[in-house]
């Protein structure tokens, strides 16, 4: 029985893996891929990751509802692994060619699909992997760690393959893919298994879901502090990345060689990440949810800020390093916060419509907007910009949302 329960963990630890593999490949290169190959000026290559976060506006709200109806059974998953089957031919042969027919209609046309894959099918994964986790006595951040791994792996080779044939990265997806499949077909989680594990909480999170818990999330203020922070930190951590990679190889004679630079920067990074998100549940939960999303947002503001002012190639790899702490402290602290604070029985529809969803009208608006900014008053002014927005989102989010510890306080008093 343990030996099941440890190949388990491997099996979560490799859906994350595989899946994170294609979402660092793609959000590293894209940009790169955008510029070089596909030709597109930086405010069109804003209007493809517009289209990603307008089609995941769409899906998250229909996402996080099916998918707790679902509970632990991964038929809207399996859905989210087949569009990744074909990023590698629509990138190739579908795509490039719809660009060079009209740039405006293939972007809209190419970030639609990526966000079935990514922005909007992030959710989904991530969702019911932390589902199935807690139901498993997994520590998420645990298990999240080979997300990180993965993005590592990704960075480091992928600067080669870019190099060498800017379509391989998405082909290498399209085989990621069809290893997500099989682990993920392979997976097993019982109820019973859930019920031996979390038996006090059993009677509450298998209970039918009415429409009233679902009003009542939006009548909690948290819910709304936590859209702001999170249009704050996860949005203009996106934005900030999409076009960041152009930014840094900027500082080179040769761009090719900024890219490999950069790429082996981004595998330092995310492999430091990944230590830190061993230690990440410790630490978030010896100071609160809620602390440790406001020290991811001061966090992003200082390496935005930093971006701005220290263009030496070495400060702007120290301050790219800063992520390596940021994303644990968001990751970790967003899960914990959405189990502490709200109906367990919907979260997944409090973190595809409080994360993800408020994550995309931000990364729609700011995508555009940023890009547009960038053209006219240069990287380094526009990120100056960017500084004073994420501060002023999350010291506004920070004052609405309420602590975790106080609502256990209120549920332990109500108990008593």
């Amino acid at each position: 029985m343990k030996n099941i329960k440890q190949l388990k963990f491997w099996n979560f630890g490799g859906m994350y893996y595989f899946y994170f593999m294609i979402w660092a490949l793609i959000f590293a290169f894209l940009p790169f891929w955008l510029d070089k190959t596909a030709n597109l000026s930086t405010s069109v290559a804003g209007l493809v990751f517009s289209a990603m976060a307008v089609t995941a506006l769409i899906l998250e709200p229909i996402y996080g509802l099916i998918q707790d109806k679902l509970g632990l059974k991964k038929y809207l998953f399996g859905f989210v692994v087949l569009c990744l089957l074909f990023i590698g031919p629509f990138v190739q042969f579908a795509f490039l060619p719809l660009l060079e027919m009209n740039a405006i209609f293939g972007a809209i046309v190419g970030g639609a699909y990526l966000s079935l894959c990514l922005n909007g099918g992030v959710g989904v994964v991530e969702a019911y992997i932390e589902r199935s986790t807690r139901a498993s006595n997994y520590e998420y951040g645990h298990v999240r760690l080979f997300g990180s791994l993965a993005g590592g792996t990704a960075a480091f080779i992928g600067g080669i393959m870019f190099v060498r044939n800017p379509y391989s990265i998405f082909w290498a997806c399209t085989v990621s893919a069809v290893i997500l499949g099989v682990l993920l077909w392979a997976l097993r989680v019982k109820k019973e298994e859930k019920e031996k594990v979390h038996a006090p909480e059993v009677e509450e999170e298998e209970s039918p879901v009415t429409k009233e818990n679902i009003l009542n999330v939006f009548k909690n203020r948290s819910f709304w502090g936590f859209c702001i922070m999170m249009i704050g930190i996860a949005t203009m951590f996106d934005v900030f990345d999409q076009q960041f990679p152009n930014y840094f190889a900027s500082f080179f004679d040769d761009a090719s060689r900024g890219e490999l630079v950069f790429s082996r920067i981004a595998s330092v990074q995310v492999f430091l990440e990944a230590g830190f998100m061993i230690l990440a549940p410790w630490f978030i939960n010896k100071i609160g949810a809620k602390n440790g999303l406001i020290l991811a947002g001061i966090v992003l503001f200082v390496r935005v800020l930093g971006s701005a002012y220290l263009t030496e190639v070495w400060m702007l790899a120290f301050w790219r390093l800063l992520a390596a702490i940021e994303m644990p402290l968001m990751l970790v602290s967003i899960m914990k916060y959405i189990t502490g604070v709200f109906d367990v029985r919907l979260s997944a529809t409090v973190y595809m419509l409080g994360f993800n969803f408020a994550k995309q009208v931000g990364i729609t608006i700011f995508s555009y907007v940023m890009g547009t900014l960038y053209g006219s008053i240069g990287f380094q002014n526009g990120y100056v910009v960017m500084a004073i927005i994420i501060m002023a989102f999350v010291v506004v989010g920070a004052l609405i949302m309420r602590s975790e510890r106080y609502y256990t306080k209120n549920k332990s008093a109500a108990a008593a």
